[in-house]
């Protein structure tokens, strides 16, 4: 198994209520409903821990992915690259970052 995670700060201009909102009512949703998903979650980051300084990153998702094949192929359907293309709407450079668990 394989866990994605993606870094990202929103766009200028980008409120992040909008955002949020289109979290919950469509990425979360749509993304959680692939069969290559076995979870998804999205984070607001709250700062640097015992730091008080803001985190580089406003934004942190983790998904599971069960089947990395798979998955390639869920993203590349239509619905999906829909959802993708409104993410980039909303995300300023995301970070994808795939990873493996140690142990």
């Amino acid at each position: 198994m394989a866990t994605i995670i993606v870094l990202f700060n929103l766009k200028e201009g980008i409120e992040p209520e909008d955002y949020e909102a289109w979290a919950r009512s469509t990425d979360l949703p749509v993304v959680r409903g692939l069969k290559s998903v076995d979870g998804f979650d999205v984070f607001r980051s709250a700062g640097l821990f015992g730091s008080g300084k803001p985190a580089p990153y406003e934004y942190v998702e983790i998904i599971a992915v069960n089947d990395t094949e798979r998955f390639s192929r869920d993203v590349a359907e239509e619905k999906m690259v829909a959802v993708a293309m409104q993410f980039r709407a909303f995300a300023d450079n995301p970070q994808f970052l795939l990873t493996e668990k140690l142990v």
